[in-house]
């Protein structure tokens, strides 16, 4: 597996926000989002090729049954992800698989110990046109769709799309970092959108923008 990092800390987004976690960062995507946070795991040579057996031994040296698979894209190595997380999880693990919207998650991630955390690309991403939108209806109640909103014009974006399409999944609507986002709360209050949580990234505010956290 080409892997970017392994780490311990605190899961800093969505509806697992809080809890200890070990993350398992992949590296490589095929989608350059103009805020993407984490180009070290996108672009150039930082990786490590690693056994699966060099990749579980790192995970299990935390003693936390938690694991969040992020990346870059951790599709672009689906079969790699799948074997290493049927293995996991017939050993107890609970985990988060971090993807974006464009391709499809093994059939293993339906299952009731994993949750998958499917972004929405929004306009400010300038990745719009590679979603999916068949697969944020195939998410279940367990899962979570993910809007990261920098402006207005996100904000609208975002909604459109929940009208346009069924999705059963929770909804989060999680604010770029570095911008304020009182806007943001204000809108979805004076919209009345109950069903959704606006939260954001708890770990940059913690550690600020810092890698390995």
């Amino acid at each position: 597996m080409k892997v970017n990092e392994i780490f311990y800390s605190i899961q800093g987004e969505g509806l697992q926000v809080g809890l200890p976690t070990v993350f398992l960062r992949l590296f490589a995507c095929d989608l350059r989002c103009s805020w993407c946070d984490t180009m070290y795991a996108v672009e150039g040579r930082g990786f490590k090729d690693l056994e699966e057996k060099e990749v579980l031994d790192e995970i299990y040296k935390y003693n936390c049954k938690r694991l969040c698979i992020t990346g870059g894209e951790p599709l672009l190595q689906a079969n790699e992800v799948e074997k290493l997380s049927k293995k996991l999880s017939q050993d107890g693990f609970f985990i988060v698989l971090e993807t974006s919207g464009h391709k499809k998650p093994p059939d293993i991630f339906g299952e009731s110990n994993f949750l998958i955390s499917m972004d929405c690309k929004c306009p400010s991403s300038g990745m719009e046109k590679r979603m999916n939108f068949d697969l944020f209806k195939q998410l279940d109640e367990k899962d979570q769709l993910k809007f990261v909103i920098a402006d207005k014009n996100d904000y609208e974006y975002a909604k459109k799309v929940l009208k346009e399409y069924c999705v059963k999944a929770a909804v989060i609507f999680q604010p770029v970092y570095g911008e304020t986002f009182q806007w943001l709360a204000e809108l979805v209050l004076k919209d009345n959108l109950t069903h959704l949580r606006i939260i954001p990234q708890v770990h940059k505010v913690i550690w600020g923008e810092k890698r390995g956290v």
